[in-house]
Parts: C-alpha cells; sequence; structure tokens
C-alpha cells in the first residue's frame, strides 16, 4: 500500500522528447475558438446592405420628386405673375382708350388758345394721370410712314421727299410701353413721279462737269 504524498499533485505523462508546456497546450480547453461564427455566415450584413440600398433608392426617388415639385411651383408662379402684368396692363389700356376722345378735345383746345382758367388746371391734371399710367403719345410731322404705327388718310406728291414721309399729324398716337392702342392719324406725301429719275440724272451730270472741269480750264 501506497502513501500519497501530501501537497503534490499528478502529472499527465509527457512522452520522451516532448516538454511540458506541450503537455499543457494539448490539456488546455480551445476556448479562443468557442463562440466564433462560421466563416461563410455573412447572411446577417447582407441583409442589412440590401435595405441600406432599397432606402438609397428610395431617397434619390423621393428627391427627384421634390426637385420637379419645385420645378413646376416656380414656373406656375412665374406663369401667374406674367398673367397677372397683362391683365393690368389690358385693363389701363381699356380705361385711357376710353380717355382718348378727351385728351384729343384737351389737345384742340390747346391749339385754339382755349386752354385757360380752372380747365387747364384740371387738363393738366388728367394729363399727368395719364402719363403717370404710361400713356405715350407719338407722331412728329417730317418722320418716316411707317404703316406698323400710322393711319394715312391723306394722299399727296411732294417733289422735296425723297420717300413716304409725314407731313400733318391729324390726330396723335398713343402707346402704353410696347402696345399701341390707337395709331397716329396723319397726311403723307410721296415723291413726285420721276423726280428720283430727273435727280439721278441731275446728279449725273454734275458729276461730268466736275470731271471735265480740269481739263477744260
Amino acid at each position: 500500500m501506497t502513501e500519497e504524498t501530501p501537497g503534490f499533485e499528478e502529472k499527465p505523462d509527457v512522452p520522451s522528447g516532448a516538454t511540458p508546456d506541450d503537455a499543457e497546450a494539448k490539456a488546455a480547453p480551445q476556448s479562443n475558438t468557442e463562440g466564433a461564427a462560421p466563416a461563410g455566415d455573412v447572411t446577417p450584413d447582407a441583409g442589412l446592405i440590401a435595405q441600406l440600398d432599397q432606402v438609397r433608392t428610395a431617397l434619390g426617388e423621393r428627391t427627384a420628386d421634390l426637385q420637379r415639385l419645385q420645378a413646376e411651383y416656380q414656373n406656375y408662379r412665374r406663369r401667374v405673375e406674367r398673367d397677372r402684368i397683362t391683365v393690368r396692363e389690358i385693363a389701363i389700356a381699356n380705361l385711357l382708350t376710353e380717355l382718348l376722345p378727351v385728351l384729343d378735345d384737351i389737345g384742340r383746345a390747346r391749339e385754339h388758345g382755349e386752354l385757360v382758367g380752372g380747365f387747364k388746371s384740371v387738363a393738366e391734371s388728367l394729363e399727368t394721370v395719364a402719363a403717370k399710367m404710361g400713356l405715350q403719345q407719338f407722331g412728329k410731322e417730317g418722320e418716316p410712314f411707317d404703316p406698323t404705327i400710322h393711319e394715312a388718310l391723306m394722299h399727296s406728291y411732294a417733289p422735296d421727299v425723297t420717300e413716304t414721309t409725314c407731313v400733318a399729324i391729324l390726330q396723335p398716337g398713343y402707346r402704353i410701353g410696347e402696345r399701341t392702342i390707337r395709331p397716329a392719324r396723319v397726311a403723307v406725301a410721296e415723291p413726285q413721279p420721276g423726280a428720283q429719275t430727273v435727280k439721278a440724272e441731275d446728279a449725273a451730270e454734275t458729276g461730268e462737269e466736275k470731271d471735265n472741269g480740269p481739263e477744260g480750264a
């Protein structure tokens, strides 16, 4: 019967040629690999990436929708503002068109020296208000005839004009900005038939005389 010596523990048998550290390594549990997921298991990460791609796609679609709505709203605002200005211009033009006969009477009274006293003050105030609303008078004697802004009521020939010319303003024209609300009614004169031919011949003869002048001298 053998007696165990207190204080000593039995050690595993160590093969010949092996060190005690090798024996301990064999006996130690594989704690480093416990609880680790298999290397090929990436299902959770792939699911998150797919969800992230869906969110990004949805965000891009919503951003594009928002940008389209903003562009449509800006276009709507510009269209409304343009329509508002157009309606305002039409309303002013209609109002001033009704006042044109009154302005014609004022002009005739001024030409005949009848614009005096209180009537003169009222007339000038009315003309000032019309000018503030954008009304402009046009039409002057001697300017070339333009069928887009002039209306010829009388026609004649004149030897001293080289093109169709307004020789008398029978009724002034009016415009608001670029909009003509009434053309100027005028009397026009055209060059005398054959006058340009005579002038061309005279110019040619004058040129010949200048060329022959030094020789004759």
